[in-house]
């Protein structure tokens, strides 16, 4: 150390020899990751916190339209929201968005990792076509499955100009098997209600498996292939365990949406496919038993909470938890 420079034995000297009452050097504190932080806690408090405090205050309260609501702490309207026979649709949302999810796993992984492993313009060009449904209305989107799956729609007309429409007896028939239609009209049944869950959130499954496959290792797939590994084997010990982490999210991104999702089950669907955010949409704005809403709002978002943790923790993803 240079002479000039003050030695560690003479700093500590100096600060022992100072005087015990003496103010203690000022630290400065960084204020600018807090700075950062500030606007999306403010956006969070205003459109997350706030809206759901008011929700649970709603749950708890008495009252009717005409009189006004009050704050009584009523806590048994959660127990009258689960015993009105809601349970079926409650149930019924689920299945449905676990369905819709596995079914936009199974297309979407496919698709996410083709685009990964194309370059240049191609791989932009794809990622538009997967986001390009997003500059159109939901409510749109959902309603060109009308168009679709009808009568006279898109999918019949083309089997019955292809002369393809044995084709379509069969799918039919098998949709009719696994009870998702009753007769033979594809609209207003539960396959055209899961199709258009699928539909409206594949890009929320693909985009988060794109992104983490696009940073998957090739070299460890060739290392697998090396050490004479089949294509299953590479996919199911290397890649699989490598892309959990997209799939985890993606499912998340898919299935949290789905399970509340209404317009679906209202364009769709039939009385028999009436969701839980149907019926959620009912009691606000027809029945106005906002406290009866608002506490089986809560339960559905307690039951995908629990769900989402089970899954997460089970799934083993340490990037998630």
């Amino acid at each position: 150390m240079p002479a000039w420079g003050p030695t560690m034995t003479s700093v500590t000297a100096d600060r022992a020899d100072a005087p015990t009452g003496a103010p203690k050097p000022y630290k400065r504190r960084n204020w600018v990751p807090y700075a950062l932080l500030a606007p999306g806690m403010i956006w969070l408090t205003i459109f997350f916190v706030l809206p759901t405090l008011s929700l649970a205050s709603q749950s708890l309260q008495t009252g009717d339209v005409d009189n006004g609501y009050a704050l009584t702490w009523h806590w048994a309207t959660y127990a009258d929201a689960l015993s009105r026979f809601f349970w079926p649709q409650m149930v019924r949302s689920l299945i449905y968005a676990g369905v819709a999810t596995a079914l936009a796993l199974l297309f979407g992984y496919p698709l996410a990792w083709f685009i990964a492993h194309r370059s240049g313009k191609w791989k932009t060009f794809l990622l538009v076509l997967v986001i390009a449904p997003f500059f159109t209305s939901f409510l749109i989107r959902t309603l060109a499955w009308q168009n679709i799956l009808g009568n006279s729609g898109l999918l019949e007309s083309t089997a019955s100009f292809t002369h393809l429409t044995f084709l379509l007896d069969w799918f039919k028939s098998g949709l009719r098997a696994l009870h998702l239609i009753s007769t033979d009209q594809l609209m207003f049944s539960p396959f055209a209600v899961i199709s258009g869950l699928t539909y409206n959130f594949l890009p929320f499954m693909v985009l988060p498996l794109y992104s983490n496959i696009e940073r998957l290792d090739l070299r460890l797939v060739e290392a697998a292939g090396d050490l004479y590994a089949s294509p299953t084997q590479t996919f199911r010990k290397v890649i699989w365990p490598l892309s959990l982490p997209g799939v985890v999210a993606g499912t998340l991104l898919t299935f949290i949406p789905a399970a509340g999702d209404y317009i679906n089950s209202v364009l769709l669907g039939n009385t028999q496919t009436v969701m839980i955010g149907q019926v959620i949409d009912s009691q606000f704005l027809r029945v106005l038993d906002y406290p009866t809403a608002a506490a089986l709002s809560f339960i559905l978002m307690l039951i995908i909470i629990v769900i989402v943790m089970t899954y997460v923790r089970r799934a083993g993803t340490e990037e998630l938890l």
